[in-house]
């Protein structure tokens, strides 16, 4: 059933694909840029939108090739970057910027190719391995996973990267039983796109210092203080990286972050 409540807009990005978004609440412009299979419609950007709508005007988007977003090919992480900026000049032309997971990542990549678009930058655990507290990513894994989406093993691909990122077997099993393994699926095409941004810095090796040097901006970078290690070095790591970043940890959190838990971080932070 359609919420007839919602208005869903949409903006060309740079290459032509249009970006399906919408706007929730009034005040300075936020944007939220979700982790790997989310959406507006499937993930934590709505909840934490709508707790930040009485003093922000929230941006949630379906990133490209997911919800009701296009999908130009072949997919290139700068693609996504551009798709940032669109949204951006649709929002006044600057913003607070907000991504966690793999949208950190990408909202990180924004902020450096678009410094003067963002005021300031949070970033919750993009999942970046810096030392040896986990295997670093496998040399085949993204070609793995372009080659299940490519013979439309779409549940395949996603318990691949559901393995990869921890996701305990009886939990992926479980998963299969419930509504939400079609969720998942839908988006299981776009699983690719979210290896490409992340896996450069999934190594086991330390950040480069000289990546993000354009990200002149006030940037948050936090993590769950009941997250595993390896990403809460990797988010230490991070901060120490990047040129005007301070590094928090939310007590009692995960990488399952709790929407109410974050809004009043972002709020202080974003004034």
């Amino acid at each position: 059933m359609v919420d007839a409540t919602k208005k869903v807009e949409k903006v060309q990005s740079r290459d032509g694909t249009w970006i399906a978004y919408e706007r929730i609440g009034s005040g300075p412009a936020v944007i939220l840029v979700d982790g790997a299979l989310c959406r507006r419609d499937f993930g934590p950007a709505r909840p934490l939108a709508k707790l930040l709508s009485d003093r922000y005007t929230v941006f949630i988007y379906d990133r490209r090739g997911r919800g009701e977003s296009g999908n130009s090919l072949p997919y290139n992480v700068a693609r996504e970057v551009e798709d940032i900026a669109a949204l951006v000049f649709e929002a006044g032309g600057s913003v607070f910027l907000y991504g966690i997971s793999s949208g950190a990542a990408l909202a990180l990549e924004a902020a450096n190719a678009f410094p003067n678009l963002v005021k300031k930058l949070a970033l919750y655990e993009a999942p970046f391995i810096v030392d040896n507290t986990r295997p670093a990513i496998a040399a085949d894994f993204l070609a793995r996973l372009d080659s299940l989406v490519a013979d439309g093993e779409r549940g395949a691909a996603v318990k691949s990267f559901m393995r990869f990122v921890g996701t305990p077997g009886f939990a992926i099993v479980i998963m299969q039983l419930l509504p939400v393994w079609k969720q998942l699926k839908a988006v299981a095409h776009t699983l690719p796109y979210d290896i490409q941004t992340v896996a450069p810095f999934q190594r086991g090796e330390h950040l480069p210092t000289t990546r993000w040097t354009n990200a002149k901006v006030p940037t948050l970078v936090a993590d769950g203080g009941k997250s595993p290690a390896w990403i809460r070095n990797a988010m230490k790591q991070l901060a120490s990286v990047l040129p005007m970043a301070t590094y928090r940890t939310l007590e009692g959190q995960t990488h399952m972050l709790k929407p109410e838990v974050m809004t009043p971080v972002l709020a202080d932070f974003f004034r």
